[in-house]
C-alpha cells in the first residue's frame, strides 16, 4: 500500500511517499481503508521531534511508527474474529496517537480505541477533521470546569483547536470572547462568538472584561500576560508548555496557592468522546472549519503550510479518491 513514511525525525522533508506492506486486523482491530486524513500539529510535533519529550513515546532515536497520521476517516475492509461493535462497510472516523497510521492507504485500530461511525449525510473530509483539535479543547474546557454563563477567552480562535473550541464552549453555555487576525473576524462570529477581538487592529490585553477562563489555543500568550484579565479565581490554559517550559512549574505551583490558577491537562480521548464528538456534529452543533486539501503525495506540502503559521482550521489530506 502507499504509505507517507518518514524513518527520522526532522523537517517536513524527512516525509515521503513509499509503498509498504499492508496491515493486518488482530483480532479485536478492524482493517480501515482510509479515505482521508488531515496534518496537523499532533503529526507536525512527533515528526520533528521538538520536544524531545515526544520521544519517550515515538522512539528515542528513530521513529518507533513510520507512518504519521492521528486523524482518520475510512471504510471498515475486514473485521478480526472477536470484533463486534463494527463490520465491513461501516464508514468510520477516529483519532490514533498511540501508533497514528491516517497518512496511508490502510490502518488498523482496536474496535474498543477512538473511533466511531461517521454521520449520514457527512462526507470523509470533514469526518476525518472532527477529533484533533476538538479533543484538545474538550480536554481544556473539561480541566476548567466551565459553567453555563462564564466569561471565556480563547486567544488564537482559527486554528483547529481554538475554532472547535468557540464551538464547543457554547454548547457548554459560556459567552466567548474570541481573539483572532483580521481576515477570519467574520468567520469566527460565525463559529458563535459573542465578542471578537481582532489582534492586528486592537491590543487584546486592554480589553476592560475579565474572565472565568482563558485558553490560549496557539500557546503564543502567557500567564503573566494574561494573568491581570482574569477574575480572582479564574483558570489559564495554553496548549503549549511556554516560554522555557514555565507551565510545567506553573501548573504544580498556582493550585496550591489559591486565586488564579494555571493548569495544564494532559490530553486524552476515548470511544465516548468520539461518540460525543460525533453527536454534536450530526445534531449541527459542531462543524469542523477546513482550508485546503492535498492529496497523499504532497504530504512535504501539507506540512509546510501547517507549519507556516497560516492556516484556518484543518489541512485535509486526500488518501483515497475511489
Amino acid at each position: 500500500m502507499k504509505a507517507a513514511v518518514y524513518r527520522k525525525y526532522g523537517p517536513p522533508e524527512v516525509a515521503g511517499l513509499e509503498e509498504i506492506p499492508k496491515p493486518v486486523p488482530k483480532e479485536n482491530e478492524v482493517l480501515v481503508q482510509v479515505h482521508a486524513s488531515t496534518v496537523n500539529r499532533t503529526d507536525s510535533g512527533f515528526r520533528s521531534a521538538e520536544y524531545f519529550i515526544s520521544r519517550f513515546w515515538s522512539g528515542l532515536f528513530k521513529p518507533k511508527f513510520p507512518v504519521l497520521g492521528c486523524e482518520f476517516a475510512g471504510v471498515v475492509e475486514t473485521v478480526g474474529d472477536s470484533v463486534t461493535r463494527f463490520k465491513p462497510g461501516d464508514r468510520v472516523f477516529g483519532f490514533n496517537d498511540k501508533h497514528f497510521g491516517g497518512h496511508a492507504e490502510y490502518l488498523t485500530i482496536a474496535e474498543t480505541d477512538a473511533i466511531a461511525t461517521i454521520p449520514a449525510e457527512m462526507d470523509f473530509e470533514t469526518a476525518a477533521a472532527l477529533t484533533e483539535g476538538s479533543h484538545y479543547a474538550l480536554v481544556d474546557i473539561r480541566a476548567a470546569k466551565v459553567k453555563p454563563g462564564q466569561e471565556v477567552m480563547v486567544y488564537g480562535a482559527t486554528g483547529a483547536i481554538g475554532s472547535a473550541a468557540v464551538q464547543l464552549l457554547k454548547y457548554f453555555g459560556a459567552r466567548v470572547t474570541a481573539v483572532c487576525n483580521t481576515k477570519n473576524t467574520e468567520l469566527v462570529r460565525g463559529l458563535g462568538a459573542d465578542e471578537v477581538i481582532d489582534y492586528q487592529t486592537r491590543d487584546y490585553t486592554q480589553t476592560p472584561a475579565r474572565f472565568d477562563f482563558i485558553f490560549d489555543a496557539v500557546g503564543k500568550s502567557s500567564f503573566k500576560t494574561c494573568k491581570p484579565l482574569l477574575k480572582p479565581n479564574g483558570i489559564y490554559i495554553s496548549t503549549e508548555l511556554g516560554k522555557n517550559g514555565v507551565n510545567i512549574p506553573l501548573a504544580l505551583i498556582t493550585p496550591l496557592l489559591g486565586g488564579k490558577r494555571l493548569l495544564f491537562p494532559l490530553p486524552t480521548i476515548s470511544q465516548s468522546d468520539v461518540e460525543f464528538l460525533r453527536m454534536l456534529a450530526e445534531s449541527g452543533v459542531f462543524k469542523p472549519v477546513i482550508d485546503r486539501t492535498y492529496r497523499l503525495e504532497q504530504i512535504t506540502e501539507a506540512y509546510h503550510y501547517v507549519e507556516s503559521g497560516q492556516k484556518t482550521g484543518n489541512v485535509i489530506l486526500s488518501v483515497y479518491a475511489g
